[in-house]
């Protein structure tokens, strides 16, 4: 046998030591992976071989006051892929194809989003429905998966959009309601967590979890579906007889400042909110780029009762009339006269009616003919300091902190700086700008015997068991005027009614008050000649206040004073509120013999056609209207009805049918 020579021997102790070296870095090695950075990888690990599809929450129902659903989450589907399964599949083209056909969705679409790169989980399509989804998992598509889901509905449509408002495409809300009390509404999401290999089957040894998702609180408004319906379509009617730009108004509790009515018109269907209503709106949305239909969204989304101000005109008469009667500075029978103008530091203000003066009358006369010198006189007694006590006192210096998003501030000059001219100008409604919410809060105290209440839109949060998690109480928040000049000032609004500018808010049995009010619009600083804003606001009945009601009319063509444009949708919508509300009209002698009618007994139209229900309705001397408001299929089924089967009403009263969704 050869020794080894010396070369030999020291090539065999370098390859030992070289071993020993390179074992030893794998020990090295095997130890900083298994004990410095195990937990690292044993994450990752779990991580590769565990499935995690999201289950979103059930987003809470919001409810009128009386438990009509007015918002809801349906139940639907969400398609999921996970692009490295698909891909390793081998049978990506086919996943692709079979999934474009099912969904009607271009392939090519469909391919960037399954076989996207360095993404684990691609959501491919939201909201498909219950036999869409059975199509696609009888497929059985390697690291495609479906997964419940829910779907906001409004199943009125564009029924008091601007207070529910809307959300986005994931469920999160975006304007209304839906955002300001998103955080209750949207719940907990859940999570189902499966263990797979690498080939996406389910390991017999792993975990699989469901971890169900945690619905949303249910909301309760304080608005009442029966007189929203009412309000909507009083402006309606008004939109289309004055050709305006837009019309708003707002009923509200003056004893509690529930808000029981909300409505702009045009306003949007939040089931599709980004496409508009309005004809005119619409062709400009159509050619629109994207910024500006930006512009567009943000104006048909915007609550201008909440978040715009506007120069309230003669209704701010109100005001000035509650401050001066309160520090007794003017009585209901104060001698007043008019020459058609007044002078307040060499400048000629004047009267509306300038071309035939007023002349000699009493303050109540004088609010009735809504003169602005008489108001003026007042401003002038009362003086800087103390008017803008009650500007203070009626909550115009603040917010009234009502439960909606983006609530705006009145515009009033600093008293500081304001002189004569300044004051007299603001005590009749102008260089003074208010939100319409600020100003129906204001003269809902009047009718609450002084009481100043923070409006509120929510009333309670209950789960789904009917358990009552929160409740918002009425809250006052101070006492403006007495209760004395409350009701002498509540007088005088209902002798504007019967005697004054707001005949056309006359209601045969029922004691209205009310004060018109015309104003021109402020465009870039300047008064636009022709662009007013016309309104009436009403308290009734006059002697014990259940509704205080504010119609806007923005831009009316044609006739633009508020006594002939906004008058009679207040009228409109009081007559039928408060035969809803059970307020028993109180003829007199006149009234009796002019307009009391029979009675009629209210027939039972539930699940027949609408065509049938309106010949039942038409015989038995009524009218109806119909929720939605636009139907074309008279065969339509009627799936509920106000008044209920039975109620007596007067005749030619208006039935609300309740139409199935078609």
């Amino acid at each position: 046998m050869a020794i080894p020579s010396i070369t030999n021997k020291k090539r065999l102790v370098l390859l030992l030591f070289l071993s020993s070296i390179a074992l030893l870095l794998l020990v090295f090695r095997l130890g900083w992976i298994q004990i410095v950075k195990g937990e690292k990888y044993r994450e990752m690990a779990q991580v590769q071989q565990t499935r995690d599809i999201p289950i979103p929450a059930k987003r809470g129902i919001i409810y009128d006051r009386n438990g009509k659903e007015l918002a809801i989450s349906a139940s639907t589907y969400t398609v999921w892929a996970r692009p490295t399964e698909v891909t390793k599949s081998g049978k990506a083209d086919d996943t692709v194809a079979k999934l474009a056909e099912i969904l009607g969705e271009n392939e090519e679409d469909i391919r960037k989003k399954v076989t996207r790169k360095n993404t684990s989980l691609v959501k491919v399509k939201k909201w498909i429905e219950k036999e869409t989804a059975d199509s696609i998992r009888k497929e059985g598509l390697k690291g495609i998966s479906i997964a419940e889901d829910n779907r906001r509905y409004y199943p009125f449509g564009n029924f008091a959009s601007h207070v529910i408002g809307h959300t986005t495409d994931d469920n999160m809300g975006l304007s209304g309601v839906e955002l300001k009390y998103d955080k209750y509404l949207s719940g907990l999401p859940g999570r189902w967590i499966k263990n797979t290999d690498a080939a996406g089957r389910q390991l017999y040894y792993g975990t699989d979890k469901y971890y169900e998702a945690e619905n949303g609180l249910n909301v309760v408004l304080t608005i009442d579906e029966i007189i929203q319906h009412f309000t909507e379509k009083a402006l309606s009617n008004t939109l289309a007889a004055t050709k305006a730009k837009r019309v708003f108004g707002i009923v509200m509790d003056p004893k509690t400042g529930d808000v029981l009515a909300m409505s702009v018109k045009p306003d949007y269907d939040p089931n599709d909110a980004r496409t508009p209503l309005d004809e005119n709106l619409k062709r400009e949305y159509d050619v629109a780029d994207n910024k500006e239909k930006s512009k567009i969204w943000n104006k048909m989304w915007r609550n201008p009762i909440i978040s715009d101000t506007y120069e309230p005109g003669s209704t701010f008469k109100l005001i000035t009339s509650a401050a001066g009667l309160e520090e007794g500075v003017v009585a209901p029978d104060s001698s007043f006269h008019s020459p058609g103008y007044i002078v307040v530091a060499g400048q000629r203000l004047k009267c509306w009616r300038y071309y035939r003066p007023h002349g000699h009358q009493s303050f109540t006369e004088g609010v009735q003919n809504s003169c602005n010198p008489v108001f003026v006189e007042v401003g002038q007694r009362l003086g800087i300091e103390k008017y803008y006590e009650y500007l203070d006192a009626f909550g115009f210096t603040n917010t009234t902190g009502i439960d909606l998003p983006g609530e705006g501030r009145a515009i009033i000059q600093n008293k500081n700086i304001i002189g004569p001219v300044e004051l007299a100008t603001m005590s009749y409604g102008q260089g003074i700008s208010v939100t319409p919410l600020q100003l129906i809060s204001a003269i809902s105290a009047v009718g609450n015997d002084g009481k100043l209440m923070k409006p509120r839109i929510v009333k309670e949060l209950v789960d789904d068991e009917g358990n009552v998690i929160h409740r918002y109480e009425p809250n006052m928040v101070r006492q403006v005027i007495s209760e004395k000049t409350a009701k002498e000032l509540s007088t005088i609004m209902e002798s504007v009614v019967s005697d004054g500018s707001g005949k056309k808010a006359y209601i045969p049995g029922y004691r209205v008050g009310g004060k018109t009010g015309t104003a021109d619009k402020v465009i870039d600083g300047r008064y636009a000649k022709g662009k007013t804003y016309s309104s009436f606001i009403s308290l009734a009945p006059a002697n014990d206040p259940k509704l205080a009601v504010l119609v806007v009319v923005d831009e009316p063509q044609g006739v633009r004073f508020g006594s002939l444009t906004a008058a009679p949708a207040v009228g409109e919508i009081l007559k039928d509120s408060l035969r809803y509300l059970e307020v028993e009209p109180q003829f007199n002698e006149e009234e009796v013999k002019e307009y009391e009618k029979a009675e009629v007994s209210v027939p039972e139209i539930r699940n027949l056609p609408l065509k049938e229900a309106a010949q039942i309705l038409s015989k038995n001397n009524l009218r109806y209207e119909t929720e939605p408001m636009n139907v074309e299929n008279s065969d339509i089924t009627i799936i509920d009805q106000f008044p209920k089967p039975g109620a007596k009403v007067l005749e030619n009263s208006v039935i609300i049918l309740y139409l199935k969704k078609e």
